[in-house]
């Protein structure tokens, strides 16, 4: 039964791609990102509040949820966040414009030539991330749902997560202590107060792979998506990550006003590697600046 599901949904997909191999087409999507925090993790030891956690939250939150527009033809798209205005008296402040150097800038995807352009800036220095496309191993389930529209067919895949990925970072096991507790007799222990004051870092880990679950619809006959996304026989309109859900809210297709697809050529040409190795440096350069300062004041 499964097989014959998709087939059908694969003659569906022919079937579209016909009715449009008259004419390029062009379409946009648009995405809402939302990522979550388990803040309460965050302070242990009473060292937060739940007042301190709850504004921490709030700054978090114009960076944990954002709109996305997707534009893309049968072989190119780019994805960038919407831009808007600032509310009347909120500015720029420091805290937005520090964690902007650490999220993803527009990026620039080309199936056929299986690259991924990003452009970054960080700390005022302009980047061009330049890597071949992610290969997704995705597995094609029988499971369908409707968003939208379009009905979407389920698919799953496990990816290795970026170990700069600011959104799946998160606080070490919570029950890191009661393992240190549990270490021989003899055995040296962590003094998890003294390296957390040295480097707050240290309390940070990335996962080293999630699995994704994506929606995809071959009603839309494009192997395109959000963010580094793709693969699929047909466009993603859904990908739950992590914490992160990418969830697509509106599409136009060959909208009257087409935005030009076009490859990025600003800024330093780099690998993925080679930009999160200047992240490192730029972060062991800060913490040395503000831990100095931090353990002259405590002398």
């Amino acid at each position: 039964m499964k097989n014959v599901t998709i087939k059908l949904f694969m003659v569906l997909m022919l079937l579209a791609s016909v009715n449009t191999t008259a004419q390029e087409f062009q379409g946009q999507a648009i995405y809402q990102t939302k990522t979550t925090v388990d803040m309460s993790s965050w302070g242990r030891g009473g060292q937060m509040s739940d007042q301190q956690k709850k504004q921490i939250a709030e700054r978090m939150k114009s960076m944990l949820e954002k709109t996305y527009v997707l534009n893309f033809n049968r072989s190119e798209s780019t994805y960038k966040e919407e831009e808007k205005l600032d509310a009347p008296g909120s500015g720029s402040s420091p805290w937005r414009g520090m964690m902007s150097s650490f999220t993803g800038g527009p990026q620039y995807k080309n199936v056929k030539e299986s690259v991924i352009l990003q452009e970054q800036e960080f700390f005022g220095k302009q980047f061009l991330v330049r890597d071949s496309l992610p290969k997704l191993e995705w597995k094609l389930e029988n499971e369908t749902k409707q968003i939208g529209q379009y009905t979407c067919f389920k698919a799953t895949t496990t990816k290795k997560v970026d170990e700069m990925d600011f959104m799946s970072m998160r606080r070490r096991g919570r029950n890191n202590d009661k393992k240190d507790d549990e270490k021989k007799e003899g055995e040296e222990k962590v003094d998890s107060s003294k390296s957390n004051s040295d480097d707050p870092f240290n309390e940070l880990e990335v996962p080293e792979f999630v699995v994704v679950t994506a929606w995809y619809t071959p009603q839309i006959p494009v192997s395109a998506g959000p963010a580094e996304y793709h693969g699929l026989p047909g466009l993603i309109l859904e990908v739950q990550a992590d914490r992160t859900v990418m969830l697509c809210t509106k599409i136009v297709m060959n909208p009257q006003d087409k935005e030009e697809i076009k490859k990025p050529d600003t800024g330093e040409v780099v690998t993925r590697t080679e930009y999160n190795t200047i992240m490192k440096e730029k972060i062991e350069e800060m913490r040395q600046m503000y831990g100095g300062r931090g353990r002259g004041r405590r002398n």
